[in-house]
């Protein structure tokens, strides 16, 4: 026996219809990248995004066809995303980032019909538009009288792309996993992965995410989404916010920790979300000049591990609350949000930061085991580290022209991440998989040594790898970089991690050098730094053989 419920499909468009129809005069603030802040609402935004479905239809853009968009967070890239979905075509979300070479790789695999462009990112692609072979058209996301004179092919400027239709269009309907948004991973071995987000996946996600327990935002919540809408699917802002009908603020080119402040503070921000490298950015500039966040309440912090005392400064400094989030590409991306249950909202000091550390609990939506090489669950204690695996409706079972799923017999996917899970559900990552040092048969964390050296006041980043070693098979060497102006032992700080993690863990040497390769993520580059040490000797190996 079936329901008698309404067929009603899970499809994107009906966020920014939900959002236009009950929140219409909500704002969405942009800097723009022509300079001048921009204001505009939620019923505005939607008429401009049925124009630019109404004109893709137009040239030719059909159901299942991509659109590249290679754009920083403003209203015309939110605009276009809905215009794109709503048309049936499928957002592809290129990061700038990454070398000339994976861009031109990435939108080829991809064979995105048409390529939606700020001014910022014009100069760079028309050094290799000639290889994106594809591409029949750039639209460049500004007006006629900033529109730059440039070689690439069919160049319009979107403003007057889009008034030449007059938004008397019908969005499409279509089944509820029609395909909708695509991002490629930044992979640091091989090519990227096209990772293919569907309408239901990406309406599923948005309301896990705006769980009490997970992002717990709300209409009364200014959203400020620092996350780059190319960086794994803007961790659901540029969905959830409408669906909750929040007023948006849109940062724009200008990720400096004044340009930051500047919108946080002029526009009341109480939500926001990015990477650690952007709030050490603002901390350092609200430290130097000596400012207060008097409006923000809550900031989610994910992408990469960061130091404690991140979590310190926001809460005991400024009142912000601080939220570690873990995801991943494949997931959409909300994986884990470290939100406190009863359990833990009694604990304070070191004892709450402990939790807080913490890549977090999962929402409705998401499960997740931890297993042994062999694929047999481990316990939940909190102690025993495993690979974890995740399964959930807004989890990828497999990669675009990609025909194998890559799911395990119970339907979980690989994360290629190590990591314990405690009574109460809540994950701790201690390392990739092909990042943990495996010395004398035990594993150990090479992303907890990286913490703790990191907390050291004079170190500005920290990177373990395990080097060879003719005896435990690994061991950890940890390279650092000071921060500029400081001067730091090897010595000094071995001698400050001590008595932090089990002896047998201590790295067994130091190298100090003045930068540590990263991803176009911003992820430490391990890969560099094992070639790059792939010869290195340890103190003492050299008897041991």
């Amino acid at each position: 026996m079936l329901g008698l419920m309404q067929d009603w499909p899970l499809l994107c468009h009906r966020i920014i219809d939900h959002a236009a129809l009950n929140h219409g005069e909500r704002q969405i603030i942009s800097r723009s990248v022509e300079g001048p802040i921009h204001a505009t609402d939620y019923a505005t935004l939607r008429g401009r995004a049925l124009r630019v479905a109404q004109r893709l239809e137009r040239d030719g853009i059909r159901e299942g066809d991509r659109v590249a968009t290679l754009a920083w967070n403003t209203w015309r890239h939110l605009e276009a995303w809905y215009g794109i979905m709503g048309a049936g075509g499928v957002y592809h979300t290129v990061n700038p980032r990454l070398f000339a070479d994976q861009i031109v790789w990435i939108v080829n695999h991809a064979e995105d019909r048409m390529m939606m462009i700020d001014l910022t990112f014009v100069p760079m692609v028309e050094k290799f538009a000639d290889r994106l072979r594809p591409i029949e058209k750039y639209i460049v996301l500004t007006d006629n009288a900033h529109m730059p004179a440039t070689a690439l092919a069919n160049a319009v400027p979107y403003e007057e792309w889009i008034a030449e239709v007059d938004g008397d269009y019908a969005w499409k309907v279509f089944d509820e996993n029609t395909a909708a948004g695509m991002c490629y991973t930044s992979g640091t071995t091989g090519n990227p992965k096209g990772v293919l987000y569907s309408h239901r996946s990406n309406v599923l996600h948005s309301m896990m995410a705006a769980q009490p327990d997970a992002m717990g935002v709300s209409s009364r919540d200014v959203i400020m989404p620092v996350v780059p809408m190319f960086h794994a699917n803007c961790w659901g802002l540029a969905l959830t916010s409408p669906m909750v009908g929040a007023t948006m603020v849109m940062p724009g080119a200008k990720l400096d920790g004044a340009s930051i402040y500047e919108l946080l503070d002029a526009y009341r921000v109480t939500f926001t979300a990015a990477v650690p490298t952007v709030w050490l950015m603002l901390l350092s500039h609200l430290e130097g000049n000596n400012l207060k966040l008097p409006h923000l309440r809550k900031v989610v912090i994910g992408g990469s591990a960061y130091p404690r005392a991140m979590t310190q400064k926001f809460q005991d400094d400024y009142d912000v609350q601080v939220c570690h989030a873990w995801g991943m590409t494949e997931m959409s991306p909300l994986g884990t949000l470290c939100s406190l249950k009863p359990e833990y909202a009694h604990l304070t000091g070191d004892a709450r930061l402990d939790i807080q550390m913490k890549q977090g609990h999962t929402p409705f939506g998401v499960e997740m085991k931890i297993t042994d090489d062999e694929g047999r669950e481990m316990p939940r204690d909190g102690a025993t580290f495993g690979r974890l695996k995740v399964r959930g409706p807004a989890v990828a079972r497999a990669y675009f022209k990609e025909s194998e799923d890559v799911l395990d017999a119970e339907g979980y996917f690989d994360t290629g991440d190590v990591g314990t899970i405690d009574r109460h559900g809540y994950l701790n990552i201690t390392d990739r998989s092909k990042d943990v040092i495996k010395s004398g048969g035990e594993w150990i964390s090479s992303i907890e040594l990286e913490n703790i050296a990191i907390s050291h006041p004079k170190v500005a980043e920290a990177a373990v790898i395990g080097v060879r070693h003719p005896k435990w098979g690994e061991r950890p060497l940890l390279v650092v970089v000071r921060k500029e102006g400081q001067e730091l032992s090897r010595d000094d700080l071995l001698g400050f991690m001590a008595g932090k993690v089990a002896k047998w863990w201590m790295p067994d040497d130091v190298v100090f050098v003045p930068e540590i390769p990263h991803t176009a993520t911003g992820k430490i580059q391990k890969t560099a730094l094992r070639v790059q040490f792939k010869d290195y000797v340890l103190p003492g190996a050299a008897a041991a053989e």
